[in-house]
């Protein structure tokens, strides 16, 4: 009896094509999933983070710069720029936030809007926004900041703040 190679051949290649087109099938099947699954945990990325400020708006807001600072890494290596400055510690921007508004009164309301929430690595984000605040005496200042934020254990914390406010041009 004579063996027939070539069809042995054929039947052996058409098999390992149809293994590797369902293999990329798969594999394409399991990105897609991946990639939504990366965007629920966006969502959640963001949700976590958008609650860490409204925390820090609420207690500015009540006058509370102790609770306002919860929301900062308390390191000695916390990063604050603004007014082409880095300052570092968190006790050093306590400090600094004591000076410039000395008494809820000269806190005036805060509020962010525009934020965007970018993930850098699994525990760490960046977050774009504006900040605004409204002073009693009707004085409006606004600006801009962008946080780097760190997740330590359960709670997520900001490393770095660098804000700078708007000038507004003089008539």
């Amino acid at each position: 009896m004579q063996k027939n190679y070539p069809n042995i051949v054929v039947n052996l290649l058409f098999s390992l094509m149809i293994i590797g087109f369902s293999s990329c099938l798969v594999n394409e099947a399991y990105a897609q999933g991946a990639n939504e699954q990366a965007i629920g945990s966006k969502d959640s990325l963001e949700r976590e983070l958008e609650e860490l400020l409204e925390n820090q708006v609420s207690a500015w807001n009540d006058g509370n710069l102790e609770k306002f600072m919860d929301t900062y890494w308390k390191s000695p290596k916390l990063t604050f720029s603004s007014g082409g400055k880095t300052n570092f510690g968190w006790q050093a921007t306590l400090d600094n936030y004591k000076k410039a508004y000395p008494t809820p009164e000269k806190m005036g309301k805060l509020h962010f809007d525009k934020l965007t929430v970018s993930r850098i690595e699994a525990s760490s984000a960046l977050v774009l926004g504006n900040w605004h605040l409204r002073m009693a005496d009707g004085q409006e200042r606004d600006g801009n900041f962008s946080l780097v934020i760190k997740k330590f254990g359960e709670p997520w914390k900001i490393i770095h703040d660098h804000s700078s406010e708007l000038k507004k041009p003089t008539e």
